[in-house]
């Protein structure tokens, strides 16, 4: 592999101008791709098939045709001033004018007063009126949310408090914008401390923004088509934004480091692709199968995520591979120091891969191995305890800023009639087997109605055909209330029995249902999804290294690191600490999503590092340095620039916890903490303490798997020749001490 990545460094450097012209090219269909096509909608109704709330859901809009069970609705709240009542004559006025009005509305389906539908509160403070649409809310024009909004302005002029709540009218955040231009900020400082040159600090800032150019705009032109939220777009940002930086980086670091020992423009671009560039196409898988795994765990919206975020990725390895060289030949010494520059190829040679920092860090650990080892297990085992407390959820209302009209009507609500009003169940009931089916769902609704828990239960209303009946059930409970899962679990355990007496059989739906279900789903997914990501390092691990233990002691830290990760978001997300520092406003259940996608994305990531970190090792231990020795070498040559990508990363990730939407946030969150256990404790302390121990040990292959395993030549064995210094030997290795 070394060989072809070699030549494509040096083809690439050569044809520079066809090169960057090819990648202007594809910038631009792809541009012109999003600007001419159609606008996304929603990732569509099936968000988790095979869960009960979803194949109830489905029956709805079976047996209910007409109905669209997916359409956009609105719940327009109605608070009373202090002391007054909404069943005052003018405030009631008001509110049928509004519902009049509402009703008039394009697309609307229907329009209730809360004086027809008994929905007032008991203190006559608060009601409620609801608006429901034909069209989904993706589908929504914005004629329909102008009227809509129009009517509520209208309302709040009459001197009622006025919030809305629902589908038609939710807050959408800014796509990105804000988050990219923090972490490309702070990137750049770092690349410029970094490499003390504004051409290598920019360099790799500028190939990774034209890689996310590409991937978010084939995203946009392909969301109508394939369903791709606002929320794939900003997650294939956060991850192409900052694999796009740290995999240019590397080979950037490598050609200065060529051209250092001596060799020509050409020929260095060529070496560090094919050295550097190694390391990155394995990295760069590591990431793509980790998210492209995440399709297995059978979320249609998690695969989305994972497959355009794979795909972001693989954008960025293709430009480290040929975009990066091909700007390396035009301007082939502006990115030397400028040390460098002023002082000729042997002063480059003495500056070039000093790392001393690196040096001494390494020498550290070597010198007490066992005291940094149980000082990083400690450490991280320690902030990976409140996983242990993990409950999933999925944010609603509650989760938005108190500034956002969504969450005081979700307040409003809680307030007037009760904590579980804001999260009905919806009971659909299946007659069709029952001899009287009237009679059979008056006594499911019955059943339901005298469970403890339950506050009220509807009338049930049947279909057309008069073989299905829907009915809703409010609990006493918050939606994300542990004892408001406990309850849909005593309901369903009716089901057996109701079904032998009356020949009727129901199942539960609804958005706290449907979160429900997808939570305790997603959570036994973890672990077997672990498994098979931890798996899959061992063997891609033992591939690169050709090793048995390197790949345990990864596949340890990598653990280490995703568990404490998981540890400090269910800390801050779950038990608030420091919550409001990042603005969070709600702490509650952990997003579903979240555990299985960190660990995804983590695991790209902390392969990243190993491969990154320890390729150095290996190589200078194949060239024949002592293991201790080889060590120190790997983190000579590494540690300055895998603490560099690191930083970066974190700062890409961190942008994010800005962001309005709690999902992306949360996600934010716990991808910069991960990084920062991972490089900074795993990586740079954890592995050369386990190295220290094992010594030439961590090297050993049985001969069978030797003779099994197919040489991909990661460590550039197959380049020593052409890495030989151009004038004069390299400098001797500097001397383990202590």
């Amino acid at each position: 592999m070394a060989t072809f990545l070699y030549r494509i460094g040096r083809g690439a450097f050569r044809r520079r101008w066809l090169v960057t012209l090819l990648w202007a090219v594809i910038l631009g269909a792809a541009g012109a791709g999003a600007a001419t096509a159609p606008a996304a909608g929603d990732d569509g109704t099936s968000f988790m098939p095979g869960i009960e709330a979803q194949r109830a859901f489905d029956l709805i809009g079976e047996r209910f045709p007409g109905s669209d069970a997916d359409g956009a609705d609105a719940r327009i709240v109605f608070i009373a001033p202090d002391g007054e009542k909404v069943t005052a004559a003018g405030h009631r006025a008001a509110i049928d004018a509004f519902v009049a009005t509402a009703g008039d509305g394009p697309q609307v389906a229907n329009a209730v007063s809360p004086f027809a539908a008994n929905a007032v509160s008991e203190d006559a403070s608060t009601a409620y009126a609801t608006v429901t649409y034909e069209v989904s809310s993706g589908d929504l024009s914005d004629t329909g949310r102008s009227a809509l909004e129009k009517a509520v302005d209208e309302a709040r002029d009459s001197g009622l408090t006025v919030e809305a709540g629902g589908s038609a009218l939710s807050s959408q955040p800014a796509a990105g914008g804000a988050a990219e231009a923090v972490g490309i900020g702070l990137a750049a400082v770092v690349l410029l401390i970094t490499f003390g040159s504004l051409a290598a600090a920019g360099l790799p800032l500028l190939t990774a923004v034209v890689g996310v150019g590409v991937s978010i705009c084939a995203i946009l032109a392909l969301g109508s088509a394939l369903g791709l939220s606002m929320t794939t777009g900003t997650l294939a940002s956060m991850l192409g934004l900052a694999v796009g930086i740290d995999y240019a980086l590397f080979v950037v670091s490598r050609y200065r480091e060529e051209r250092g020992n001596g060799h020509d423009p050409r020929e260095a671009a060529g070496l560090a692709v094919g050295t550097a560039g190694s390391a990155v196409v394995f990295a760069g898988l590591t990431v793509v199968i980790a998210l492209a795994g995440l399709s297995v765990v059978g979320v249609p919206m998690l695969t989305k995520m994972g497959l355009s975020a794979a795909g972001a990725v693989v954008v960025g390895v293709l430009v480290a591979l040929t975009l990066v060289p091909a700007l390396l030949g035009m301007w082939p010494d502006a990115v030397l120091s400028r040390t460098a520059r002023g002082r000729g190829t042997a002063a480059a040679r003495r500056t070039g891969g000093a790392g001393g920092g690196g040096s001494r860090w390494a020498r550290f650990v070597l010198r007490r191995p066992v005291t940094v080892l149980l000082a990083c297990v400690a450490g991280l085992g320690v902030l990976a305890l409140p996983a242990a407390d993990l409950r999933l959820g999925m944010p609603g209302a509650e989760a938005k800023p108190v500034s956002t009209t969504e969450r005081r009507a979700y307040d409003a609500l809680a307030e007037g009639f009760g904590p579980g009003f804001n999260g009905p169940l919806t009971i659909v009931a299946d007659v069709r087997g029952a001899s009287a089916p009237e009679a059979a769902a008056a006594t499911v609704a019955d059943a339901i109605r005298d469970t403890d828990g339950v506050v009220s239960v509807s009338p049930p209303r049947f279909n057309a055909e008069g073989d299905t009946a829907l009915f809703s059930a409010v609990p006493a409970t918050a939606p994300t209330d542990e004892r408001t899962k406990d309850l849909v679990q005593t309901i369903r355990a009716k089901r057996p029995g109701l079904e032998d007496g009356t020949g009727a059989t129901f199942e539960v739906t609804g958005s706290t249902a449907m979160n429900i279900d997808v939570a305790r789903a997603l959570q036994d997914a973890l672990v077997p999804y672990l498994s098979v990501i931890v798996l899959l390092s061992l063997l891609l691990l033992m591939l690169v290294f050709r090793s048995v233990l390197v790949p345990v002691k990864a596949a340890v830290g990598f653990l280490l690191s995703v568990l404490a990760s998981l540890g400090a978001v269910v800390a801050v997300f779950q038990w608030g600490w420091g919550a409001g520092l990042l603005g969070v406003e709600q702490t509650g259940p952990v997003m579903s999503l979240m555990p299985i996608f960190l660990v995804g994305i983590v695991f790209g990531l902390a392969m990243d590092y190993e491969v990154f970190l320890v390729s150095r090792m290996r190589e200078a231990y194949v060239r024949g340095e002592r293991p201790a020795q080889a060590v120190v070498s790997g983190f000579r040559h590494s540690a300055r620039v895998v603490a560099a990508a690191a930083v970066i990363m974190i700062a890409v990730f961190s942008g994010f916890v800005g962001s309005g939407e709690s999902m992306i946030k949360t996600i934010g969150f716990g991808l910069a903490v991960a990084v920062l256990f991972d490089a900074f404790v795993v990586r740079m302390a954890f592995v050369p303490a386990v190295l220290a121990l094992l010594g030439d040990r961590a090297w050993w292959l049985p001969r069978r798997l030797e003779r099994l395993l197919p040489r991909v030549d990661v460590e550039g064995t197959g380049l020593t020749g052409r890495s030989a210094p151009a004038d004069g030997d390299r400098p001797a290795p500097e001397p383990v001490r202590g």
